[in-house]
């Protein structure tokens, strides 16, 4: 971790915190070592939710779409962080792949959101996510934040089982992949269970 990255963390947890308190449910489930989080995506404050869920002490990255180089203050601060793989959307984006693959062999957490965009609802996920994971050999951990988030109130987030996805002696297929991310995506919408 940079110490940017720690200056960052050190800055804006405590408000974080203050304003979006949350109840970390699992979080004995992250294995040591490489692995992805994968979770639903419902708010733009997602991604802090989770890297505060986690604690400082877990060296996470975050793949995230490329725009958001382009906010004011933002986008530079956190490029220099070195916490984000930036996505570029609507492509095959080979660099970040590679930067995904890379984190996960240093031992790093790596946090994707395979719906690959904001949704109330938990529908069907993209591929990427499923790919990564079953070429780096790295376990899943599914994670689950609820669509609404009050001010000042506790925010539950249920982290899951960490899995391995695919385990055939044999090269995956695209319905590997298929099949492995609705697998993926039923184990996140059935942590919701955990928050009542």
């Amino acid at each position: 971790m940079t110490p940017l990255y720690k200056f960052l963390y050190s800055a804006i947890w405590p408000f974080f915190n203050l304003v979006h308190p949350s109840r970390v449910i699992g979080r004995e489930h992250l294995p040591e070592g490489g692995a992805l989080i994968c979770s639903n995506h419902t708010r733009n404050s997602d991604p802090l939710f989770i890297t505060f869920a986690l604690k400082r002490s877990t060296k996470l990255r975050i793949m995230a779409k490329e725009e958001m180089t382009r906010w004011p203050i933002v986008g530079p601060l956190l490029s220099r962080a070195d916490v984000m793989i930036w996505v570029k959307r609507g492509k095959a984006d080979i660099a970040a792949v590679k930067g995904a693959l890379k984190t996960l062999k240093e031992g790093r957490k790596l946090l994707i959101f395979p719906q690959g965009t904001r949704s109330e609802e938990i529908g069907e996920g993209k591929t990427g996510a499923a790919m990564i994971a079953i070429r780096s050999g790295v376990p899943i951990v599914p994670v689950f934040l609820p669509a609404k988030k009050a001010w000042f109130r506790r925010t539950p987030i249920v982290i899951g089982e960490a899995y391995l996805p695919f385990m055939e002696e044999r090269k995956p297929t695209i319905e590997d992949y298929r099949s492995v991310t609705e697998d993926l995506m039923e184990r996140i919408a059935k942590l919701e269970e955990q928050t009542r």
